[in-house]
């Protein structure tokens, strides 16, 4: 594990300008769309991270042919020889990321049968893919689980559906759209997720051929069509990676511009981060005109001095306070004064990253209650799900191991605004959603490097 640790010398506040490119919750989703098309897509703006790495040999192995386009972060997706993997090759990726299980409807489409194996990603809760495999039998699919994985075939083919989900799920939502388009007859979705990527999704789709109908209260309309054409596409910007770079720049008492970030998929971000006391400017697009080389829009974060305010907030889903939001989020409140309360309700195991924050310094209880005022289904259960942060805290240096995604660029967050030096195990799993995040410390005066 030594070569999978990063050396950080906190006390410095972050300062400049860096860039984030499109959404990892969209990007990885959109290769897969790639699949049901006939004809060449084309994604722009796609991060070098490690989700990314996996959709893309996930798609050779199906015979998609991915090759680097003309422009940086361009792929180009031609899916003409689909065909089948082989059990052992698709295993290769067991475990490394959760999107296989999207591959389900398109290879049903495609070739009659998928095979999906173990699945991976964060461990912040058992995160079940059951609303995704009840889904996939309401369309007829046929679902054989093996100590290999999943065996799915469609004998009949797939049809159109009305289906309501539990609950809002991401995932399954996506498993629903990407399966949807192509079913024969109508789809009716309710209590469907509708994030700004989904929605993104959603234009990707339309653009290769499809018929979907957003209406009011969650829900998705989708007429299948028996075909479907490659798309171009510029995906909108990560604003999760955005976050947190603004809470980095908070916790350090810095300033930092995003390039890219769009305030419309950040509004509830920005109401909290003002709330706290952060200060942010959206900065406009200039085109480039001769003499000026013009300069891509953004949102600028700083720290305008003095004391931080405590907030209470709960997580949700959108266009309530994005889960993956909090845990950046929660380093810059334990420089708050007075208490303030997080609720989590997206997630029933988001919290144990705090233990490592409270080792340096930082005064977190977390509890089973429901706290903030909105009972939500993990109450009455045996999940800390509530956190209640007192402060300010002075942080000091610590040696620190990150359990999943969000909470290893917490534990970054809090080292860089911690006095001394720590050690940061396992940061290769950053890399799995935040592109060149060294690079990007670097540039922000960030002293930290490989031992």
């Amino acid at each position: 594990m030594t070569d999978d640790v990063l050396v950080v010398h906190g006390g410095t506040p972050l300062e400049g300008r860096i860039r984030v490119r499109g959404a990892k919750n969209l990007v990885s989703k959109a290769m897969v769309a790639a699949l049901l098309g006939d004809s060449p897509s084309r994604l722009f703006d796609v991060p070098k991270i490690r989700d990314v790495e996996v959709v893309r040999g996930l798609l050779g192995l199906h015979g998609v042919k991915v090759t680097d386009g003309t422009e940086d972060g361009e792929l180009v997706f031609d899916p003409a020889n689909v065909e089948s993997a082989s059990t052992d090759q698709i295993n290769v990726h067991a475990g490394s990321s959760r999107i296989p299980i999207l591959f389900c409807g398109p290879l049903l489409h495609r070739l009659g049968h998928a095979f999906i194996p173990d699945l991976g990603g964060c461990h912040i809760g058992p995160r079940p893919i059951d609303f995704h495999l009840q889904a996939l039998r309401e369309f007829g699919a046929t679902v054989d689980k093996r100590p290999e994985g999943l065996h799915l075939s469609a004998p009949n083919g797939l049809h159109g559906t009305k289906f309501a989900l539990p609950y809002p799920s991401v995932g399954a939502t996506e498993q629903v759209l990407l399966t949807a388009v192509m079913a024969e007859g109508v789809t009716e979705l309710r209590n469907a997720a509708v994030e700004p990527e989904i929605i993104d999704l959603i234009c990707i789709l339309q653009k290769m051929g499809a018929i979907i109908k957003v209406h009011t209260d969650r829900v998705i309309e989708i007429q299948g069509v028996p075909k479907l054409h490659g798309y171009t596409h510029r995906p909108i910007p990560d604003r999760i990676e955005a976050a947190s770079w603004a809470a980095a720049a908070l916790a350090t008492r810095g300033h930092v511009e995003v390039l890219g970030a769009q305030q419309a998929d950040m509004m509830t971000f920005l109401n909290i981060f003002r709330s706290v006391g952060g200060e942010y400017e959206v900065t406009d697009a200039r085109a480039p005109k001769l003499g000026d080389p013009g300069q891509e829009g953004g949102i600028r974060f700083w720290h305008p001095g003095g004391e931080l305010n405590a907030v209470a907030l709960e997580t949700d889903v959108h266009p309530g306070f994005m889960t993956d939001w909090q845990q950046p989020l929660v380093v810059a409140l334990t420089q708050a004064r007075g208490l303030s309360i997080v609720h989590e309700t997206v997630y029933e195991q988001r919290l144990g990253y705090t233990d490592a924050l409270n080792s340096m310094g930082a005064n977190i209880q977390v509890y089973r209650d429901c706290l903030g005022g909105t009972p939500c289904r993990f109450g009455r259960r045996n999940f800390k799900h509530s956190a209640v942060i007192a402060g300010p805290s002075k942080l000091h240096a610590a040696d620190l191991v990150i359990p999943d995604l969000r909470a290893g660029f917490s534990h970054l967050i809090a080292a860089l605004a911690a006095e001394g030096t720590s050690r940061v195990y396992g940061v290769d799993l950053i890399n799995r959603g935040y592109e060149d995040f060294e690079a990007k410390l670097a540039d922000l005066g960030a002293h930290a490097e490989r031992p």
